[in-house]
């Protein structure tokens, strides 16, 4: 139990979060405020606790103004399905405090002004964080759904380019029903940024998925995928094949007939310890 505990110590505020506080203080919306920044704390702490229940190894829990960022050194080796409990456990939370409102309602602790006011914002931050825009809820679950299908460096940039569509879109959606306003367009800015961020980072990311396959942190992986490819490929684009939730023989072919197979770790070392990172896979089958 004291574990979980010890995430308080990993919580922190991030800077428009103190933006919107000072816009809440200011337009006395305190109490609107309060609720929120509870609905977010609460949501966050769910990703958090389900992470630490898989020992995941987390950095920080960042508290924003319309949700929240769970860091972690986590980096696409969990079983996928370990990954969806982690992401849809925030999501999870508002169920009980929706149901807990409700009860205190009843039995007549709080107003049906305050129930209302937090059914609204509730439901609001649960919605959102839905949305399939990264870093959202429902950007990871899409990086998730797109991972069922393509490789890992193939979904995480579908996932940041459909990401980038949404955000458009849900832009003129604000503009169209004229519901822009500065708490928007600070909420707005910030996923923009986080996409821009993530994607100059995407060949830093795809390179510690790679080197925790590597260094054995996918131990869990036992589905088996084999990935057919001929002979000239180098070993840099056979790794670029490489999938979520499966661990991969490697078929080699010259001219469309098998010549041998690799295991993944001996690519993996390859390209890691003997720094062979352009070399043709064929030539690779040889020395192995």
């Amino acid at each position: 139990m004291n574990k979980y505990f010890k995430l308080i110590n990993k919580v922190t505020v991030h800077p428009t979060t103190w933006l919107v506080v000072g816009i809440a203080v200011i337009t006395a919306h305190f109490q609107a405020l309060l609720m929120l920044l509870t609905v977010v704390f609460v949501h966050e702490m769910g990703h958090a606790c389900a992470a630490v229940y898989y020992k995941w190894r987390i950095k920080s829990i960042k508290i924003l103004p319309f949700g929240g960022v769970l860091e972690t050194d986590e980096y696409g080796n969990r079983t996928l399905m370990e990954d969806l409990h982690v992401t849809i456990f925030g999501p999870l939370q508002h169920l009980w405090m929706f149901l807990l409102s409700y009860v205190l309602l009843l039995i007549g602790v709080i107003e049906h002004e305050t129930f209302v006011t937090f059914t609204y914002i509730n439901s609001t931050i649960c919605l959102f964080n839905l949305l399939p825009v990264w870093p959202l809820d429902g950007g990871k679950l899409l990086f998730l759904l797109l991972s069922l299908r393509y490789s890992f460096i193939q979904s995480h940039r579908l996932a940041l380019q459909v990401s980038v569509g949404a955000s458009i879109i849900l832009l003129l959606a604000f503009i169209a029903f004229g519901q822009f306003s500065l708490n928007i367009v600070i909420i707005l800015a910030f996923i923009l940024f986080s996409i821009s961020i993530e994607w100059r980072q995407r060949q830093y990311v795809f390179m510690r998925f790679l080197l925790e396959r590597h260094y054995g942190k996918n131990q869990d992986l036992l589905k088996l995928k084999p990935i057919t490819v001929d002979e000239n490929e180098q070993v840099n684009h056979v790794l670029q094949l490489f999938q979520r939730g499966y661990k991969h023989p490697i078929i080699v072919t010259k001219d469309g007939k098998e010549r041998g197979s690799l295991d993944e770790n001996e690519i993996l070392h390859a390209y890691f310890t003997d720094k062979l990172t352009a070399i043709k896979i064929g030539d690779l089958l040889y020395q192995y």
